[in-house]
């Protein structure tokens, strides 16, 4: 191991320590918490949707110097220091790394047969953020101050020379605002007003009309979900990670899918975890068949399987990958933790004040019994609660020390946090299953662990990356760790209601696939619900009070695990449809169903925590998705992004590869940037940004119009009342997604976008930074 990096003796920071500007003021907290909200509650909505989400530190700093610029000019006020704009910075971050942790654990409750309960999804929220963050503080001055100069810390040093070239006249956020209005107005026309469609889509084969045989290349399809948030993410990710995920996307849907639909095809027998359509006959014409599945039936009954075994495979592979810096991160990190206890004091220089030791030590110590004490995260104040609470601590201080040292080392990009957290649900499976844990109720224990770590370590992270940024630019520790502390606490609060929000917006009733001789046990203290939609309103209205039942999987022969409501004696009368699990692409009106969370990571720590504890998971497809990783990682590929792009359907890689490709278009017409900040305050990066929060916090809007009256989201569907056309029950009806013109203007739309960022982003003129 090399020796241990001093210091660098003729480093300074661009304010120096003597000096005091304005840091730490309510304007900036306030601000840095609204950008955080804000940020936080768009990456959550790409978490669900993709499984990703981008650094939004350099953005917020944009943002930061433009707004306040603006309103000193406007109000003849003073200018924002440095250190007041690097509070708003470290304020806003910790939304989208905690957005990532709650979007990637929360919603595997469901799979496994839980309820997404508000108290469990803000505690986990809240408490996860400040475990990362008190966690990472006692380890500033071991990677911050005596690792500067080995410890990079991309994203943070990139941000520090944003928040400088603003203190001296550069940055400006005009084109974050350009793209944030061009999204905004994009996806209002195409979520809510429904001009064009959102996911245009042909199938690569027809069915002759002679017995129905299908020509061409069977279980083939090419689409493309068109929106802006999409190919912004495209962008930012760069061409390599695109075209990585639609290389996946490449094997899923033109190799895999078509193998299955052709050997498929003169099966009489449904293969698992297909199973038969208990409402139709059990013949040739029964959609549980592979011959009458559609490619994205094909993808619900095989693919995802196959894509969540490469993504665990790929997950592990990374984590074994990094294990050197794993283990030099661990040792290291706790060498100079040990030399470094010295430092600080009442004595000591502004730049190296942290937050007083006893609130690290005990505040730590108070979120661990806080967590065992809450009994809805299934951990309680019992021997095995206080070995989660224990696991928590030790997992979570293992992995937020190697997040932050990773973190300073590969970027935040190149975190492997989803590895972390399949390594810890692993090893937590492993305990629990030596021990005879293996009931419902550890399962729940189990993922409770795994996201209070997932959400640390990710936190964890984001906090190192914003320390960097504060030494390099004079800040001081202690005001920034109180500054992200109050945003992390804010953040969580609005992105667990945001989650528990999206859930409900997307949620519908059905009575389809429920077969009538099933009875199920209704627990003593079920809760009580009334169907939603579209049993809510309406000719289908039903306002009866049923109970609330989880069936998992295997427990009944011929019923689909998943949420039920059924009567007082146990007869199920409707399946709930959630989002993270969508079975029907329409909803018992006729009308289409809400847009599902295509996102692969709930369901790979569901697969892994059912797969060990419950012994039900799909071996054989999971495991041969394990093994094209592992082929991948052989040819020298990074197996972990292809995984994903495995697993996600296809319309979502399709636009994110389009953004890769003109990142690399744009760049090579630009030039090469000079330095990071350069690259990281581009027009087009900045573009892309706006892009991004545009598209995903319109969506968001728009997915909450569920919760208004039906005439309201009528009156806005314009399609319908310009182009729709009367059914044979007469009534107006216009699905775009099926019209060959809508599907044209789609395309159209979504070029201009695209050329428009293309023109954007390779202009050869000075950089905004």
């Amino acid at each position: 191991m090399s020796s241990e990096v001093k210091p660098d003796p003729g480093f300074q920071p661009f304010v120096p320590a003597s000096e005091a500007p304005p840091e730490l003021t309510w304007p900036t907290v306030l601000t840095g918490v609204l950008l955080g909200i804000v940020f936080g509650a768009s990456s959550l909505y790409l978490v669900l949707k993709v499984g990703l989400t981008v650094s939004a530190s350099v953005p917020i700093a944009v943002l930061s110097i433009t707004l306040f610029r603006v309103f000193s000019n406007a109000f003849k006020v003073r200018k924002t220091t440095i250190l007041e704009n690097n509070i708003v910075q470290t304020t806003g971050s910790a939304g989208e790394s905690i957005a990532f942790g709650v979007g990637v654990t929360m919603p595997a409750l469901l799979l496994l047969g839980f309820e997404m309960d508000p108290v469990r999804v803000m505690t986990v929220s809240v408490l996860g953020a400040v475990l990362g963050i008190l966690m990472m503080i006692p380890l500033r001055r071991a990677f911050i101050v005596k690792q500067h100069g080995k410890l990079i810390y991309p994203e943070g040093t990139a941000c520090a020379e944003v928040l400088v070239a603003g203190e001296k006249g550069g940055a400006t956020a005009k084109m974050v605002f350009v793209g944030f209005g061009i999204a905004l107005a994009h996806k209002f026309l195409t979520a809510a007003t429904k001009l064009w469609a959102a996911e245009p889509a042909t199938n690569l084969y027809t069915e002759s009309a002679a017995g129905g045989a299908k020509v061409g290349l069977k279980g083939g399809a090419v689409s493309g979900e068109l929106s802006p948030e999409l190919l912004g993410v495209g962008y930012l990710i760069g061409p390599r990670i695109a075209a990585l995920m639609t290389a996946g996307a490449v094997l899923s849907y033109f190799v895999l899918g078509p193998l299955i639909a052709t050997f498929g095809e003169k099966l009489t027998e449904p293969v698992p975890p297909a199973v038969w359509d208990m409402e139709k006959p059990r013949d040739e014409s029964n959609p549980g068949l592979i011959r009458n599945m559609d490619p994205e039936d094909i993808r619900k009954a095989y693919l995802r399987y196959i894509g969540a075994g490469a993504v665990a495979a790929g997950g592990i592979v990374s984590m074994f990958r990094a294990l050197p810096l794993i283990l030099g991160s661990v040792v290291g990190g706790l060498r100079d933790l040990r030399a470094s206890r010295g430092g600080g004091g009442g004595a000591a220089a502004r730049t190296e004040r942290d937050m007083p030791a006893p609130v690290v030590l005990w505040g730590g110590l108070a979120l661990v019994v806080a967590l065992a004490a809450v009994p809805q995260l299934g951990l309680g104040l019992t021997p095995y609660g206080l070995l989660g609470a224990g696991l928590i601590l030790l997992f979570g201080f293992l992995f937020v020390t190697v997040s932050s040292r990773l973190t300073g080392e590969v970027g935040s990009s190149s975190n492997p946090i989803s590895g972390m957290t399949i390594a810890t649900l692993l090893m937590v499976c492993v305990i629990f299953l030596v021990l005879g844990r293996t009931d419902t109720g550890a399962m729940l224990t189990v993922l409770m662990i795994a996201a209070v770590v997932c959400i640390a370590a990710s936190n964890g992270g984001t906090t190192s990356q914003d320390l960097k940024t504060g030494y390099l630019v004079g800040a001081t520790p202690s005001k920034q760790q109180w500054a992200i502390l109050i945003g992390a606490v804010t953040s969580a609060l609005v992105i667990g209601l945001t989650m528990l929000a999206l859930n409900a917006a997307k949620v519908h009733y059905t009575k389809k696939g429920i077969p009538a001789a099933v009875v199920l046990s209704v627990p003593p203290d079920a809760p009580q619900e009334r169907p939603g939609r579209p049993y809510n309103a309406g000719e289908l209205l039903d306002t009866t009070a049923y109970y609330v039942v989880h069936a998992r999987a295997g427990e009944h022969e011929g019923l689909k695990p998943g949420r039920y409501l059924v009567t007082a004696d146990g007869r199920p009368v409707y399946r709930t449809d959630v989002p993270i699990s969508q079975e029907l692409k329409q909803m018992d009106n006729g009308a289409d169903a809400p847009e599902p969370f295509s996102a692969p990571t709930p369901r790979l720590f569901a697969n892994i925590i059912q797969g060990i504890l419950g012994g039900t998971l799909e071996w054989s497809l999971f495991i041969a998705g394990a093994l094209i990783a592992i082929a991948l990682e052989l040819c020298g590929v990074s197996a972990l992004p292809v995984a994903v792009g495995m697993y996600l359907p296809l319309g979502s890689s399709t636009p994110i590869f389009a953004g890769g490709m003109l990142r690399l278009a744009a760049d090579r017409l630009r030039g090469k940037p000079k330095n990071e900040a350069d690259a990281e305050t581009s027009p087009g990066v900045l573009l892309a940004s706006g892009y991004i929060a545009g598209g995903t916090l319109c969506g968001l809007v728009v997915a909450f119009f569920a919760f208004l009256p039906n005439g309201f989201n009528q009156l806005l569907n314009l399609g319908l009342h310009l182009f729709g056309e009367l059914n044979e029950q007469g009534q107006k009806v216009w699905k775009p997604d099926e019209v060959a013109g809508a599907k044209i203007a789609a395309v159209v739309v979504f070029g201009a976008l695209g050329a428009f960022l293309l023109w954007v982003g390779s202009r050869k003129e000075k950089s905004a930074a």
